[in-house]
């Protein structure tokens, strides 16, 4: 894709030169065909030709950001009191029962 952007740029730049050293011609005009007929469509095209590598890129990232969000869920403790993995009844080994008053 870029070998096309560059010999494309190569004949546009050609093209300015011939305009601004024609007898006819200007400098003005081949700026401005430098730049109509070279950067602004080449720039357009690989933009648009990009877009599936940056899509790419963005899912790529999504995905990574998942996976170390996945993990550090699975690290930290949760604020569910069953998440333990005990019985519901069942009180961690050292720690004191909760004391409740009597109906």
């Amino acid at each position: 894709m870029y070998l096309v952007v560059i010999g494309w740029m190569y004949v546009v730049l050609m093209m300015s030169v011939a305009e601004a050293t024609n007898s006819t011609g200007s400098v003005l005009g081949a700026i401005v065909t430098f730049f109509l007929y070279g950067l602004l469509p080449c720039a357009l095209v690989v933009y648009l030709m990009g877009t599936p590598l940056r899509r790419k890129a963005i899912k790529a990232r999504e995905a990574t950001e998942l996976q170390a969000q996945q993990a550090a869920q699975a690290t930290t403790p949760s604020n569910d009191p069953d998440a333990g993995g005990h019985a519901p009844g069942a009180a961690e080994p050292g720690s004191v029962a909760p004391v409740r008053k009597e109906p």
